[in-house]
């Protein structure tokens, strides 16, 4: 196996089969000559929890891109980001963004994200016909997001495409150098609109996540404008795009598996499991990146510090040895955690707020639209990416 095999167009609309492939060959795969796969759930938890594993996030970049790639501006503003950083500079950071994703006003969203629904809802609801990616799932979280920075709606939803195309840097596979550019040009249009918006955070704070990461002082230091920047562009792209394919994912599950699609509209009740349930079944993240910060062994296997493990997400989600008929779609599952928000210390801050936004927009769906039919089942046209994974359009009628 090779890091190659993960770009391949058969991958990319269906992963699955790969993944059954790389448990069969073994606990960790080797992909390259510092580079390991992983796909076993319990490997993948052991990994995820243990503190002699963290990012070597510009290292993980050599070895897909090159000695050189490393330098780019794209590259380093990513360095950057918190999700990417070990402690102590990412205890710091992740410490502020709690502030803004604490259990309170997290609830708080819940009514914000109803109205929307039913806002968006409004807009196509008399069509008979939509597409629900475009005119539901991608608006949705987008708006929400958008409220939490304190920027216009008009702006988020304009910003969100630049934010698609920069979050195909996530794949764990090398992308294109075509892509390459696209991602570059992207992250260069939301640092400059992001810069304007730090400025004016500076000249007059508010209550937002923005104006927090601008104030925020520990010990007389405070967040350089990069390091605010990357951030800034991280909880957009983070707020938006997982959820709104995971929006997508949970709809196609769900009208791949109608018998469960009937039990959940029979009891509404099951949604906050079915909601999880899919989430496993086919998530948004499919992988992440960690390196020992120290010889380490794991099942028996030596790993150096030069080592980068591709720690497989959506493997482990659908792990046999875990999950009783793990390709099938169970909204009564109860079999244990997922591994789609991560865990340890890396663990999603933001996964609350994600289970509110899929359980209110799937509610809301089934409550004012109860005869949607997806039209493209069987024809589906997904992202072509290795990670984010989600669908670019996905026409209902009703």
């Amino acid at each position: 196996m090779k890091l190659a095999d993960l770009a391949t167009r058969e991958n990319f609309d269906n992963p699955y089969p790969f993944y059954e492939k790389l448990r069969a060959q073994g606990r960790f795969v080797r992909v390259a000559p510092t580079a390991v796969m992983c796909g076993h759930y319990d490997v993948v938890d052991s990994i995820l929890h243990d503190r002699r594993f963290g990012k070597s996030y510009l290292e993980s970049v050599r070895v897909r891109y090159g000695d050189d790639a490393p330098q780019m501006k794209l590259f380093q503003g990513f360095s950057r980001m918190f999700l990417l950083l070990n402690p102590p500079m990412h205890t710091r950071l992740r410490g502020l963004m709690m502030q803004a994703f604490n259990a309170r006003q997290v609830e708080a969203m819940k009514d914000v994200a109803r109205r929307s629904c039913h806002e968006l809802i409004d807009a196509f609801a008399h069509d008979e016909t939509a597409d629900i990616t475009r005119q539901f799932a991608f608006p949705l979280p987008v708006g929400i997001i958008g409220r939490m920075l304190d920027i216009p709606v008009e702006d988020a939803i304009t910003l969100g495409a630049a934010a698609s195309c920069v979050a195909k840097v996530f794949d764990p596979a090398p992308i294109t150098p075509e892509d390459l550019v696209r991602a570059t040009a992207a992250y260069d249009e939301l640092e400059r609109y992001f810069i304007g918006v730090i400025d004016a955070r500076r000249a007059r704070t508010g209550d937002d996540l923005i104006s927090m990461l601008v104030t925020v002082e520990e010990h007389g230091e405070k967040l350089t404008q990069d390091e605010i920047v990357s951030n800034v562009i991280l909880l957009f792209i983070g707020g938006h795009e997982t959820t709104s394919n995971m929006i997508g994912n949970a709809l196609i599950a769900l009208h791949r598996h109608p018998e469960q699609l009937a039990l959940l509209k029979r009891d509404p009740s099951r949604m906050p499991n079915a909601v999880l349930e899919c989430v496993r079944y086919d998530s948004p993240v499919q992988a992440t990146i960690r390196t020992p910060l120290e010889h380490s062994e794991i099942d028996g296997v030596e790993l150096t510090p030069d080592t980068s493990i591709f720690v497989m997400i959506g493997s482990a989600n659908r792990d046999p040895a875990k999950f009783t008929h793990p390709d099938r779609l169970d909204i009564g599952r109860d079999e244990g955690r997922v591994q789609s928000f991560g865990a340890g210390i890396h663990h999603c801050i933001g996964y609350r707020l994600a289970l509110i936004e899929l359980e209110t927009a799937l509610g809301v769906l089934l409550e004012r639209l109860p005869d949607l039919e997806l039209t493209e089942l069987d024809n589906l046209s997904w992202n072509q990416r290795g990670n984010l994974r989600g669908v670019n359009s996905l026409v209902a009628r009703w």
